[in-house]
């Protein structure tokens, strides 16, 4: 009876054993749904302290362009990256406004719509430069130039205020301004 009860021992331990090697051979996969942008430090160096920009809007403007993901910590290559995008941000506003004007051509609306369109213009006209600017690292030319664009859309709104008329346009002013901001925070970081 003894050797049947350590027969029986022996064979529940192995079948314990079988058991327990069977679920730890079970792999657990492990699935994470986000990765951390890899522009999140440099936006957390601008944006962190701004009061023009906070790091999501850094984050989300220059994760946009595919061209972030290769950067590293460049600020220099984020700058031009910011003014890229503030360039395609000028260029698609003056063509909404040249469109809402050929709807709205008269009232307080369409007369802040052209002052807008001549500030607009004057952004367009200038980013050009102002982008090989902030790529050749002309830190005076090109903070003066994004200053200006800043300033442009900063009118173009307030414009609207001033006349009491609401404006078609906040968004992208918002975005003009904002990026303007932003693209000068990473040049001056940049040295």
């Amino acid at each position: 009876m003894a050797a049947a009860a350590t027969a029986i021992a022996i064979l529940l331990c192995a079948l314990l054993f079988a058991g327990t090697h069977q679920t730890l051979a079970e792999p657990t996969e492990v699935v994470t749904t986000s990765e951390v942008p890899s522009v999140l430090p440099a936006c957390k160096t601008v944006g962190g302290g701004s009061v023009f920009f906070d790091v999501q809007f850094c984050v989300e403007a220059l994760g946009s362009d595919d061209r972030s993901a290769d950067a590293g910590m460049n600020y220099g290559a984020y700058s031009a990256i910011a003014a890229d995008l503030l360039t395609a941000n000028a260029t698609s506003t003056a063509a909404k406004i040249d469109a809402l004007l050929l709807r709205r051509g008269r009232g307080g609306t369409a007369r802040c719509l052209r002052s807008c369109q001549g500030l607009y213009g004057g952004v367009v006209r200038r980013q050009p430069g102002c982008a090989a600017a902030v790529r050749g690292r002309r830190d005076g030319e090109a903070t003066s130039c994004l200053e200006r664009a800043a300033s442009a859309a900063m009118e173009c709104e307030d414009g609207f205020g001033k006349s009491k008329v609401a404006s078609p346009v906040t968004m992208e002013n918002d975005d003009a301004f904002k990026l303007a901001k932003l693209a000068v925070a990473l040049l001056t970081m940049a040295h």
